[in-house]
């Protein structure tokens, strides 16, 4: 495989926990063959390419948990892991703020080869590691994906600081969000300030919902996490939660 066009990274495989942690929007790199998708620099390193600071969330918050972390190592410009294929939004031609030139005008077969190139080769390996994972277990397995947002949308101001959305279960959504909100610090709801509705939940649907598996997405306003030293803070304040919530609803907060 062209290493520019290496798709996933997996981060401790064989860890124990029956947990798998996915970061499917953790990197920026847009392959050299499509000359950047026709952005500028700037762009390239917004929040359009990539959830800032989610992977420095994962990734210890995976460690911590003894839970393999599969992150993806190409922009969501390129393809949106997060997407089917038939939403427009697995490509996009346009983010909030920028137009994206190399995405506008694609056809059904350049559409199928970036899929091919991108998605396909990162759900194969995450499908892998969940199974694997379970047959260590020997117990169904759960999924979370980590993501990060803006604090600001289309002009308006978000409150919401932690996001807790599910699709059909909600069961560990709702736990894990009512425990981290009674813990007072952040603002934390469920299905915000994303939800099913949105078109955001196709890796909860298709790794979780669909094999009967708990599924979760975390999201974290991303000035939360901007930096390295805040991404820690916050891996080191959700990682308490994270384990009481996946305990079960009756188990004790951990220390």
């Amino acid at each position: 495989m062209d290493d520019d066009w290496q798709t996933v990274e997996v981060i401790g495989a064989g860890r124990g926990a029956p947990l798998v942690v996915v970061c499917e929007h953790a990197a920026s790199h847009i392959p050299a063959s499509l000359d950047g998708l026709g952005l500028d620099a700037a762009a390239r390193a917004s929040h359009a390419a990539w959830d800032i600071g989610a992977l420095d969330v994962a990734a210890p918050l995976a460690r911590a948990l003894d839970a393999p972390l599969v992150a993806a190592r190409i922009s969501r410009l390129v393809y949106d892991l997060n997407r089917p294929l038939e939403a427009a939004s697995a490509i996009p031609d346009r983010s909030e703020v920028f137009d994206v030139p190399g995405n506008r005008g694609l056809d059904a077969a350049a559409r199928q080869e970036r899929h091919d190139r991108v998605a396909q080769p990162f759900h194969d390996r995450l499908a892998e590691v969940m199974a694997a994972q379970e047959r260590q277990a020997g117990t169904p397995v759960t999924l979370l994906t980590i993501h990060s947002f803006t604090p600001v949308f289309d002009g308006q101001p978000r409150a919401v600081e932690l996001g807790f959305l599910h699709n059909a279960d909600g069961n560990l959504a709702r736990c894990a969000c009512a425990i981290e909100a009674a813990r007072g610090t952040y603002d934390a709801r469920v299905n915000e300030p994303y939800g099913p509705a949105d078109g955001v939940g196709h890796m909860l649907k298709v790794h979780g919902d669909d094999h009967g598996r708990p599924a979760l997405m975390l999201e974290i306003r991303n000035d939360l996490i901007d930096t390295p030293d805040r991404a820690a803070a916050m891996a080191d304040h959700l990682l308490p939660m994270l384990r009481q919530a996946l305990a079960g609803p009756d188990a004790k907060a951990a220390e």
